[in-house]
């Protein structure tokens, strides 16, 4: 069948997992595909999604191949499949605006940041790139506080006439405004900030969730994230955190039973660890109490390599998305970015975001829904 042609903004190491994940699935079968929460989608495998065009603005990225770009520094992820073939695709200079943080300006080295002295592309520019390129869907990997930027480049989406899936803390489908106008322009947007497979935030509900159904009072909880690449170096600069605090807070506080007093719940990055590279490194403490007034306490510690456990997600993000593009259908894709997102336009218990979401490609792909 045809590739699914997507478009990334942001060469990152989200980006190196999910191309180099494209390229790993395609010689596997349903047997043995470990780490897929779905082999097949609409008849689509991993294999048949393919990058005809991508934006970054770091100078080791810009006017080089995607195959080898997503292999350059600062990228520090781990490298799980190197037989990536070269794609005849070149990365594309992109638009700065808040796309980099200012105290990142101030680092020029291998581990950190080097912006390209490429002229910029306006905004016709990239729109045309994307229309040529045949992309039907524009994934958005830019750093957390890039607000103008994100906007910028999900009105390009628009302009170009292709489908959205915004994967950072900026909210577009949570957005009333945003996903009227993919709405008016019967364009499927996913989002916002796209969750991991087994990450800090899907653990931190779902513990939460287990209080509320075993019957125990939650009074305070932490989850405390620390990591060595630079989307957290971007995040020393606490000015740009606003809504990535706000998106993991509100994940786990909508599965509470009772909502917590702000002083009682602290949900955010905590620290760069330059050492660390890609593998994040999670702590969660809750408190409460059970039968009889008893206090009890929980505490867990998380590692994972952060880039690969959303990778998994954004795979079948864009299957999802393919449907909806398939099947004619606009605006918000609610079930999916309920499953797939931390801040969607709607949230909803995992077990049943998990269900509207097997709902969703059920009716859309006609394939048996798992039980």
């Amino acid at each position: 069948m045809d590739k699914i042609k997507i478009a990334i903004v942001g060469v990152g190491n989200c980006t190196s997992s999910l191309i180099q994940g494209i390229h790993y699935y395609r010689d596997k079968n349903p047997d043995d595909a470990i780490g897929l929460m779905h082999w097949e989608i609409g008849g689509f495998s991993p294999s048949d999604i393919e990058v005809v065009a991508a934006f970054d603005i770091d100078k080791r990225k810009v006017g080089t191949d995607v195959s080898k770009a997503i292999f350059a520094r600062p990228n520090c992820t781990e490298v799980f499949c190197n037989d990536i073939p070269v794609t005849g695709v070149k990365v594309s200079m992109g638009k700065v605006l808040d796309g980099i943080s200012e105290h990142m300006k101030n680092y020029d080295d291998e581990y950190t940041f080097s912006l390209s002295s490429s002229p910029e592309q306006s905004k016709e520019q990239i729109i045309n790139t994307l229309k040529q390129s045949g992309a039907e869907i524009l994934l958005n990997y830019l750093p957390v506080g890039s607000e103008e930027a994100t906007k910028f480049y999900a009105q390009c989406a628009l302009d170009a006439g292709i489908a959205f899936i915004n994967n950072m803390p900026v909210f577009i489908a949570s957005n009333p405004e945003w996903a009227k106008k993919f709405a008016d322009k019967n364009l499927p947007l996913i989002g916002d900030d796209i969750k991991a497979q087994i990450g800090a935030t899907i653990t931190h509900r779902t513990l939460v969730d287990l209080f509320r159904r075993r019957g125990v009072k939650l009074e305070r909880t932490y989850q405390l994230n620390t990591g060595g690449n630079t989307d957290f170096l971007n995040m020393l600069n606490r000015d740009r955190l606003s809504s990535k605090k706000v998106s993991k807070t509100e994940a786990v506080q909508s599965v509470a039973a009772e909502r917590l007093a702000d002083r009682n719940i602290h949900v955010g990055p905590s620290d760069y660890v330059p050492w660390q590279d890609d593998q994040k490194i999670c702590f969660i403490r809750m408190e409460g109490k059970m039968f009889g007034d008893v206090p009890m306490n929980l505490e867990l510690r998380l590692s994972v390599e952060d880039s690969p456990n959303s990778a998994g997600v954004a795979i079948d993000a864009i299957r999802c998305c393919k449907l909806a593009l398939d099947a004619g259908i606009g605006g918000v894709l609610y079930g999916p970015s309920s499953y797939f997102c931390k801040h969607p336009a709607k949230q909803f218990p995992d077990d049943e975001c998990y269900r509207k979401t097997e709902e969703f490609i059920c009716q859309y792909s006609k394939v048996e829904m798992s039980a």
